[in-house]
């Protein structure tokens, strides 16, 4: 692709935030209202948290005075400037990178994402993403905006309107996250796409992974059940909570055992985001080479001799969460087959298998 260079260079150059000035006139006869809440309702995808932001850094003016108390009361007459921090809204460009192609017809695709590939673009990732790859692939040429959230960075658009181009139909079923390898599915018309995501909503769509898991004692086989929420702590990850969140169940089943770690297979019952790797490490086995869930980590630190030794190498060689997307199976739109797919593990996933069994292998 000519522009390809071209394109990189623009998205290196993004700005984080982008200042939008926003004036508004208070109706006559308006019922005095907290400002916050008046201009979270009056302002596009902006939340009372990035409202009271702008308030609390001195940002919104009412009658040309500052106002920073969230508990201002607008009223009718009232003129109101407020300057809205926002994120610059991405140019989705084709990028002829290359795919692992798993099965293809006029209707939709199965895709076999490799470690590492976002699926969909995001602050920290405007290129390079497998909506990149599948724009270039389907022979779509026009450059598209997608808006950002205020508050989570996630593209808004539900993936029913992925694309605002008339001619871009092709959308995201589900997704896996960066550091997950495996099967995808991929619609390329909003009809497929409508129909594929009601087989997931009604749990029709049969997913299962491998992971590989610190520690031995994993039952043979169970479900874990837990509701999911964003962590307290880290706004950014997931975990198990007893008061919010939504249901979430992983049915796992162990393959092999070996001298410090699982082979577990696991089948989501629900599709949560983060759902299998907060849920084995809440019960403390989390997959190896995460990093956002402990898995990056000697869980033998301090054990003497080929035990602790076997784990420091491991981590080494674990560059990222050892979880794939094996096998994927669901009933296709149009023709109303059944349509079933394995992918092999990855040659990382492999290696650190083949590590584990070497009960000589010491580095």
């Amino acid at each position: 692709m000519n522009n390809q260079k071209d394109d990189k260079d623009l998205f290196n150059h993004y700005p984080d935030y982008e200042e939008e000035i926003l004036v508004y006139e208070v109706p006559n006869g308006k019922v005095p209202e907290r400002i916050d809440t008046y201009l979270s309702t009056l302002i596009k995808n902006a939340s009372r948290t990035r409202v009271r932001k702008s308030l609390d850094e001195g940002m919104v003016k009412v009658n040309n005075k500052i106002v920073k108390k969230a508990s201002y009361k607008v009223t009718g007459g009232d003129k109101i400037e407020c300057i809205m921090l926002r994120r610059p809204a991405v140019k989705l460009v084709p990028q002829d990178i290359p795919l692992e192609i798993i099965y293809e017809d006029n209707h939709l695709l199965v895709i076999n994402k490799p470690a590492g590939m976002v699926v969909h673009p995001g602050v920290g990732n405007r290129y390079d993403t497998l909506v990149n790859a599948l724009l270039y692939h389907l022979g779509i040429s026009d450059n598209i905006d997608i808006e950002f959230d205020d508050d989570n960075d996630e593209i808004l658009n539900d993936p029913g309107k992925l694309y605002a181009s008339s001619e871009v139909r092709p959308g995201i079923v589900h997704r896996l996250d960066k550091q997950t390898s495996g099967l995808l599915v991929v619609a390329k018309t909003t009809e497929v796409l409508i129909a594929l995501q009601s087989q997931f909503v009604e749990r029709k769509v049969s997913r299962t992974y491998n992971a590989l898991v610190w520690g031995t004692k994993l039952e043979d086989e169970g479900s874990i059940i837990g509701n999911i929420d964003r962590s307290k702590i880290d706004r950014k990850i997931f975990a198990v909570s007893t008061r919010s969140g939504k249901y979430a169940k992983t049915n796992f089943k162990v393959l092999k055992r070996y001298s410090i770690a699982t082979l577990v297979e696991l089948k989501l019952e629900t599709g949560r985001t983060h759902q299998i790797r907060v849920h084995l490490s809440d019960k403390n086995y989390p997959i190896i080479g995460d990093s956002e869930y402990g898995g990056d980590t000697n869980k033998y630190n301090g054990v003497i001799g080929e035990l602790n030794n076997l784990a420091k190498f491991i981590v080494s060689k674990s560059n990222r969460q050892l979880l794939h997307a094996k096998d994927l199976k669901f009933i296709h739109p149009v023709t109303n087959n059944e349509m079933q797919f394995q992918s092999e593990l990855p040659e990382d996933f492999k290696n650190v298998i083949n590590i584990l069994e070497s009960s000589s292998f010491l580095p």
